[in-house]
């Protein structure tokens, strides 16, 4: 069976809530006032195989809704920075202000760095790095602007231009 045909279910054959169910329990708890949001970290799938770590965001709703022929669970993600500023300040940040890069440009980068740390051809341990650093204003909107790095070149990098 394609799971992409069916609803995604709240509860496993066991009956435990599944991973759904417990991230929409939990964003129901904060939209209600009874707790903060949760601390979630998100990952994005790039290509088969290839999974990007987004950041840490809040989960702060969740609701069901059709999605062509199945319902399917819905996320409200708000980006936390690694000062873990306010949820009004993320709210109000624009968009084209963000540290996060684009599914598309990471695409982009991926594709035109073949995969590997433009440095030292490293395939492993691989980050999405700004050439322009973000806290100098570069973008994270623009492939020319990110390069793939191997993690040791990028964390003794910091925020230095290479």
């Amino acid at each position: 069976m394609n799971p992409k045909l069916v609803d995604q279910p709240e509860f496993a054959p066991s009956g435990s809530p599944t991973q759904n169910r417990k991230f929409y329990d939990a964003a129901q708890k904060y939209k209600h006032g009874l707790g903060d949001p949760a601390l979630v970290k998100v990952y994005e799938k790039i290509q088969q195989g290839i999974w990007s770590y987004n950041g840490m965001f809040h989960l702060v709703d969740a609701w069901r809704e059709r999605d062509h022929e199945r319902s399917v669970f819905k996320f409200k993600l708000i980006a936390v920075e690694g000062d873990e500023r306010s949820i009004a300040l993320a709210r109000s940040e624009p968009a084209e202000a963000r540290r996060l890069i684009p599914t598309q440009v990471k695409i982009e980068v991926w594709n035109r760095d073949k995969g590997r740390c433009v440095l030292c051809g490293a395939t492993d341990e691989l980050h999405f790095d700004h050439v322009l650093p973000f806290s100098k204003g570069g973008t994270s909107l623009t492939a020319d602007n990110v390069q793939l790095l191997c993690a040791r070149y990028n964390l003794s990098k910091g925020a230095k231009l290479v």
